[in-house]
């Protein structure tokens, strides 16, 4: 593949650059290349428990800050921190109030650390248990139980909104080292980024498809209250010195479900999402891990800056990088692509550098891609994270 000098001078970005010039379709010095997020797991099983930005560091990977700073909305409302970890970027604190009481118990379990989340309201108790391995945590049981419990959840539940000062203090310190990104907040004590996916966490993703059959109108009550739960905390998000905010879900991917669901369920409350964190100066990402392919132009319609992750087939995916960067390159920037399974693992360095090459050649030409695994890792190789970060700066424009 023919690629394009940008500078003539070959001067040579600072990675803060770099990555702008990708998220803006823009062409780099050379492939910007990274990781999604860092798992703790992994840096204590592997990395002698070093931090995240001694990880990019050792690799030669362009830096990412993750930081989720929040704040009440009011003076009524104040955060209950036991059982959560308050650096953990996926974990902020619990926000209470008087209305909105957690009780937290830990149940014996043999197999996994097991916490039920109890929550008193002035009408009826809430519950959410979580279970969690040393790699991630899941939802044993579900918030919403019955379809009223929205209502209690609306009344009640009260919503974070960003702390602009710790997010700029935060980001003067990491300067240009790398992007600075943060996060739709979901639920606190699980949740993720997009109104379906949300609500997918909240309610259980096979409850919730069944429900757009049986009481679509109920499916649409429930995203129209999150919907507005994240406008809130977007609007607050104006002068935040974040480089890139994330969006979505992958219960949102064709592999999930059908594109007729995405464009009555999912487009109509995360493009909103989009349109409100644009005014307020924020770029988007829109993280589906799963399968893309049939949504493309629908993600793109969607007026994210960025889409994320462009899961592979062999890892359960459908992305074909060569046919996304035709279709919708020249929309949004592209992130991911890299095949982590079978390529952080049980393979030789070459192939790992061929498979760098792969997707910078099929998606690589004119700039606005980014080279990631295409979401978490949990197990690799370190020669092989060498070999990836290496041939990527050797991917030049």
């Amino acid at each position: 593949m023919k690629m394009h000098t940008y500078f003539m001078n070959d001067k040579k970005m600072n990675a803060k650059e770099r990555f702008i010039r990708a998220l803006e379709r823009k062409i780099p010095d050379r492939l910007p290349v990274t990781t999604h997020h860092v798992m703790p797991s992994f840096l204590d099983k592997y990395m002698e428990g070093i931090s995240y930005q001694e990880f990019f560091d050792f690799f030669g990977l362009d830096p990412i800050l993750w930081i989720a700073a929040h704040k009440p909305s009011n003076d009524e409302e104040s955060f209950h921190h036991s059982g959560k970890d308050e650096s953990d970027y996926l974990a902020p604190p619990l926000l209470c109030s008087d209305n909105w009481k957690y009780t937290l118990i830990k149940i014996p379990d043999p197999s996994y650390h097991t916490l039920r989340y109890e929550i008193k309201t002035p009408e009826k108790a809430l519950a959410m248990t979580l279970q969690s391995s040393p790699q991630t945590s899941w939802v044993s049981e579900r918030l919403i139980k019955e379809k009223k419990d929205i209502e209690i959840f609306e009344k009640y539940a009260p919503v974070p909104v960003c702390d602009v000062k710790t997010i700029n203090e935060k980001a003067r310190e990491f300067g240009d080292r790398g992007l600075v990104r943060g996060t739709i907040p979901g639920f606190d004590v699980y949740g993720q980024p997009g109104c379906w996916q949300d609500a997918a966490v909240l309610f259980g993703i096979e409850e919730l498809i069944m429900e757009t059959f049986n009481d679509p109108e109920w499916v649409h009550a429930f995203l129209h209250i999150l919907k507005q739960r994240k406008i809130k905390f977007i609007r607050s998000l104006k002068g935040a010195a974040f480089d890139l905010i994330e969006h979505g879900g992958g219960d949102a991917s064709s592999t999930v479900i059908s594109p007729k669901i995405f464009d009555e369920f999912v487009a109509p409350y995360d493009s909103e999402l989009i349109e409100e964190a644009r005014k307020q100066g924020q770029r988007v990402v829109y993280h589906t891990c799963g399968g893309m392919m049939p949504l493309l132009e629908r993600i793109a319609d969607m007026g994210p800056d960025a889409a994320e992750t462009f899961t592979p087939k062999a890892m359960g995916g459908d992305a074909d990088l060569r046919e996304a960067k035709k279709r919708i390159g020249h929309r949004l920037c592209m992130i991911g692509g890299f095949d982590q399974f079978h390529y952080f693992e049980g393979c030789t360095p070459e192939e790992t550098r061929k498979e760098v090459r792969r997707c910078f050649e099929e998606a690589g030409e004119g700039g606005g891609f980014i080279l990631s695994p295409s979401d978490h890792f949990f197990d690799a190789e370190s020669d092989l994270i060498k070999a990836y970060a290496d041939e990527a700066q050797n991917c030049i424009y």
